[in-house]
């Protein structure tokens, strides 16, 4: 089943030409959203309300997209189809479905089509209790890492995702590591990442202003946790918080001024749960996911999969 929990699913829209593309998570009806946010650039929707200080609770859908702050408008088609589909928190007048949004940076050419509704739209139809696609697939499509020593150093990202349980607790996390820093193997050695020789400079020396135009928006790993677990939102929050740990273990360096770093959590409410229990859960499939991207990338122009993730397949 998707991500380990009954209920699930998941859906992708690719554009293989133009390498970009998104990933939707529908998570069972009931299903607790919110969101945790640790990188300095971030792109998001409905991050105040579904963050610690916001009264929101549900969360009807998920939507991870390339495209940067264009790509957002592929969650106006998952509203559309929610809609359609009576999925939404009943007002009273109609049912609004609440969904969630990130996106990662993935433009490589000004005039080339972006991911926008019809995009979001076609991703929910294609969604499945499935196993999800791995690699250069969905959001993953135009995701690179190991860019501290310059874009033009970096090496093929993508899309993955892991389960782990225990307890009866069951966590899946699906990631897009689109990362500034190289990801990391179990044993702590480069997995994919900069291709540049070992003594070139990492993070050249920049104004802010060039940090600000030229890297805080091209770099990002978000994903999507679901969980069986029953949580308050509170507690949800500490767990999608804790869950960036995950990246922590995979990524180096993690969480600079030019990642925008995001992870939301659904949790379908059905088994009482110790939060720490969920949250170690969590970080464990963040980064089984991470380096599962790397491993099934597919190279790009520009950015060739890592030779060290394809050798770990």
């Amino acid at each position: 089943m998707a991500l380990g929990v009954r209920g699930t699913r998941v859906g992708c829209w690719t554009d293989a030409e133009h390498h970009t593309g998104c990933t939707v998570v529908l998570p069972p009806a009931g299903s607790q959203g919110v969101i945790a946010v640790r990188g300095g650039g971030p792109g998001t929707r409905e991050a105040a309300a579904l963050g610690p200080n916001g009264n929101v609770g549900e969360c009807h859908a998920v939507m991870l997209s390339g495209g940067s702050a264009f790509g957002l408008a592929t969650a106006d088609g998952a509203v559309q189809w929610c809609a359609e589909h009576d999925i939404g928190y009943d007002t009273g007048v109609a049912r609004v479905p609440i969904v969630g949004g990130a996106i990662v940076f993935d433009l490589r050419d000004a005039t080339a089509p972006r991911p926008g509704a019809a995009a979001g739209r076609a991703a929910c139809d294609a969604a499945t209790e499935d196993a999800p696609p791995e690699g250069s697939v969905g959001v993953g499509a135009g995701c690179t890492v190991g860019k501290a020593a310059g874009l033009q150093w970096g090496s093929k990202g993508g899309q993955g995702w892991s389960v782990t349980s225990a307890r009866g607790i069951t966590v899946g996390a699906l990631v897009a590591v689109n990362a500034l820093g190289d990801v990391h193997d179990e044993r702590g050695e480069v997995l994919a990442g900069s291709r540049a020789p070992a003594d070139a400079p990492r993070f050249p020396m920049m104004t802010r202003a060039e940090v600000m135009e030229a890297s805080a928006v091209h770099n990002t790993v978000i994903g999507c946790l679901v969980t069986n677990a029953r949580l308050s939102k509170a507690h949800a929050v500490r767990v999608a918080d804790l869950s960036h740990t995950g990246i922590a273990r995979t990524v180096d360096p993690v969480h600079t001024t030019a990642d925008g770093d995001a992870l939301f959590l659904l949790s379908t409410q059905h088994v009482e749960a110790d939060v720490d229990l969920v949250a170690h859960l969590g970080a464990r499939a963040v980064a089984a996911a991470i380096r599962s991207a790397v491993r099934h990338a597919e190279g790009m122009p520009g950015f060739p999969a890592d030779p060290r993730a394809q050798a770990a397949v």
